[in-house]
């Protein structure tokens, strides 16, 4: 998994060493996220799914997209499609997406880049490999995650942020075994780049074999753990969790997880995406590309997306040049 990495893990910042006063977060339960599809086809692992929006909540939806070897040709994305009533985070861990919205919002991403759109009060987008890459095929892999939005700002205009990989905040585990990447939020004062409307932390990281990592963590928010690749234990209880299972934590002010010693084949690390957020605490009604707080208001979403008041698909095709002929 490329995403960002550095040479020297032990050059960068190091995380703080919990205190022994620190009350370690239990694991409420873990879950396997099932395969899928989404979009035109292409592949993904629905990490939320069989959760109580209780437990995610300021979050609605996350998919794994891949990982996926795809053969010349196969490479697939989304049609345009609308969004109102909350934020989508689209991080590419490997490959290539192109991203488009009425709103004027949009860019490549790739290897560790992400895109960060507000939907509020209505827009269009869509997502899509360059056609370079449908023509050779290639690695693919990244996440998507939806943020809730809470009423009083479900109805902010449209907004777009595109976060370079060589932004995001770098740290290191206290004993220098994982490399932890800060795309939003802060941990141990270190604040990543993403600007939320709706206060959230979202981490990458990658564990060597054996390490340990601990993390301080907001009282105020949930905790969520996605393992994107590999196995290891969670939690004081040290409960196995393996490739596509979802851990939810209890309350508390500190996150451990380990990796296991030996690791498949196919991945010489782990890699965990862990994220939480301050519960909006809103009556949630998610209805495809909508989410909102009443049955009324998504009739309103799709009345007002039939009348084009969410804004009007773009006759400019996204830019499908090799990305060595254009400048980010």
């Amino acid at each position: 998994m490329p995403a960002v990495t550095v040479d020297n893990i032990l050059t960068l910042p190091k995380i703080d060493n919990p205190h022994t006063d620190v009350t370690e977060r239990p694991v409420v339960s873990v879950t396997t996220a099932p395969p899928g599809l989404e979009g035109e086809g292409f592949p993904v692992y629905r990490a939320f799914a069989g959760v109580p929006m209780s437990l995610i909540d300021p979050f609605v939806h996350m998919d794994q997209m891949g990982e996926i070897d795809y053969a010349p040709g196969e490479p697939k994305g989304t049609p345009w499609h609308p969004h109102r009533g909350f934020e989508t985070v689209t991080y590419i861990i490997d490959g290539t997406f192109d991203h488009q919205d009425s709103n004027g919002g949009g860019g490549r991403i790739t290897n560790g880049d992400t895109q960060w759109m507000t939907a509020g009060a209505g827009i269009l987008h869509i997502e899509a490999p360059p056609e370079f890459l449908v023509a050779s095929g290639g690695l693919f892999h990244g996440i998507q995650l939806w943020v809730n939005l809470p009423a009083a700002d479900k109805w902010n205009p449209p907004c777009y942020q595109d976060i370079r990989a060589n932004t995001v905040a770098l740290l290191s585990s206290h004993d220098g075994g994982a490399l932890v990447r800060v795309i939003a939020g802060e941990v141990s004062g270190y604040q990543g780049p993403g600007v939320t409307c709706t206060p959230i932390t979202l981490l990458h990281a990658t564990i060597s074999p054996g390490a340990e990592l601990f993390l301080p963590w907001r009282t105020d928010f949930n905790c969520l753990l996605y393992v994107l690749s590999g196995h290891g234990a969670v939690g004081p209880k040290h409960q196995p969790i393996q490739d596509h299972e979802l851990a939810v934590f209890g309350a508390g002010d500190t996150i451990r997880f380990g990796a296991d010693v030996h690791q498949d084949s196919r991945h010489t690390n782990i890699d965990i995406l862990i994220l939480g957020g301050r519960p909006i605490q809103e009556p949630v009604v998610h209805y495809g590309p909508f989410v909102m707080n009443t049955k009324a208001e998504i009739a309103q979403a799709f009345e007002d997306y039939k009348a084009g008041r969410l804004g009007q698909f773009s006759a400019a095709k996204l830019p499908h040049r090799h990305p060595n002929d254009i400048t980010l």
